[in-house]
């Protein structure tokens, strides 16, 4: 796609002109950044950027099955918002809940102020990618000093009945002294090879808790790039809690940034992987601000031929003092073909601060699989119950509804196919 072409583009499809601008910018700068850095795993040969164009699709109703019935949601077909639900309550008060490009126009000065405020777009490849051809993407606004007390519901769907990458951009706005639950679902439709570039900011305002949990399912098919990035003011409280059971070959990057004194990040990940999948991530936090906390729990789960990086990073900058740093990195490998590895990384710029990391990589214990073995539970069953106790510090944090019964069946389904393929027919 040339330069002109997109321009044309993001015109008929009503875009403000800096935003478009925007597009341009970013569009130049694509083949000159660097890659996102993940330690010992490399990427540049995925298909991540191939499609450089902005084609907009309708895709079909028909397409979709409701798997919620909750009244304050959204859900996303490819490039289709096929339904918007806010509590009439809430929406008097304020709360913005839209697809992207509606926020673009019918609410342009909060829209402009904080999309890309939390991240630079043309610092890295794939952020200069996501800025220039976005295609899809949802805004969330809550005002200060209210308190939801029912979960926002995002359903993201890659539709993939065609080739056409998915480009999506999330702002979530959390006011001073808010307080919300936002849970995402992302998964695929469709059989075609398509590539997903996924990005979250997050702005919470001195104050505000925010717990984001999300589920990613993304198809085998599929080639995924994802950045979910908070920026935190003063007594800021951010909870991630994520299921990483996608299918495809996935790098990612959470970063949590701690700027206000007080401010507090928990980034809890599980990932299991299986196949000959390659999955790498970075989960971050930054300390900032003074007496900040920044803690991560990573747990992965290896089968078949796949491999797995977490690496977990833990930075205290000078004049972040009384902070702390804490960072617990897992992996099980269930497989001796399997590649995994746990890499914390803490980077100490102040004297008055707590930091500690632990790490681990090994099979599955043999003393938890003799004890259920012992009491008349088959070995791949008592597999699959010690893999759910290990990966329970995430899973436990998933508030309990409809939500987590679909994580908890998700990751039934991906041990038993992968156990199937590694045993065989062993029941």
């Amino acid at each position: 796609m040339e330069q002109q072409e997109l321009v044309s583009v993001s015109s008929s499809h009503h875009e403000p002109e800096w935003f478009i601008k925007r597009r341009i910018e970013s569009f130049k700068k694509i083949d000159t950044l660097p890659l996102l850095q993940l330690q010992r795993f490399k990427y540049n040969t995925w298909p991540l950027c191939e499609e450089k164009g902005l084609l907009w699709q309708d895709s079909s109703k028909d397409l979709y099955q409701e798997t919620s019935k909750a009244d304050f949601k959204i859900v996303q077909l490819g490039q289709t918002t096929l339904e918007v639900k806010i509590p009439a309550e809430l929406k008097a008060k304020g709360v913005i809940l839209t697809d992207i490009f509606t926020a673009l126009v019918e609410y342009p000065e909060i829209a402009k102020k904080y999309l890309y405020s939390v991240l630079d777009p043309n610092t890295e490849r794939d952020l200069a990618y996501n800025a220039a051809f976005m295609n899809s993407g949802i805004f969330l606004y809550v005002p200060k000093n209210l308190e939801l007390k029912k979960p926002i519901e995002v359903e993201i769907i890659q539709d993939s009945t065609s080739k056409n990458a998915l480009v999506s951009h999330i702002v979530l706005v959390a006011g001073e002294n808010s307080n919300l639950k936002f849970l995402e679902h992302l998964s695929t439709i469709g059989e075609e090879h398509n590539s997903a570039n996924l990005v979250v900011e997050v702005v919470a305002l001195s104050g505000s808790h925010i717990e984001f949990s999300s589920i990613d399912e993304m198809s085998k098919k599929t080639t995924l790039y994802f950045n979910r990035r908070a920026n935190l003011g003063s007594d800021a409280h951010i909870e991630w809690n994520m299921a990483l059971l996608n299918g495809c070959n996935t790098v990612g990057d959470v970063t949590s940034e701690l700027l206000g004194e007080g401010s507090y990040a928990y980034s809890k990940a599980i990932a299991v992987t299986t196949n000959d999948q390659q999955v790498a991530i970075n989960n971050q936090v930054i300390n900032r601000g003074p007496h900040t906390t920044g803690l991560i729990n990573q747990r992965g789960v290896l089968l078949e031929d796949s491999k797995l990086i977490l690496n977990g990073i833990g930075q205290i900058i000078h004049g972040a003092h009384g902070s702390k740093a804490d960072q617990e990195n897992r992996v099980l490998m269930m497989s001796d073909k399997a590649q995994g590895d746990a890499n914390p990384l803490l980077l100490i710029d102040e004297n008055d601060v707590i930091a500690a990391h632990a790490a681990s990589v090994g099979p599955v214990d043999p003393i938890q699989m003799n004890y259920l073995m012992t009491r008349g539970i088959p070995y791949v069953q008592a597999e699959r119950m010690v893999i759910h106790g290990f990966l329970d510090a995430v899973l436990g944090a998933i508030p309990k509804g409809k939500v987590r019964e679909r994580m908890l069946e998700i990751l039934e389904r991906k041990l038993i196919d992968g156990q199937k393929k590694y045993y065989g027919s062993q029941k």
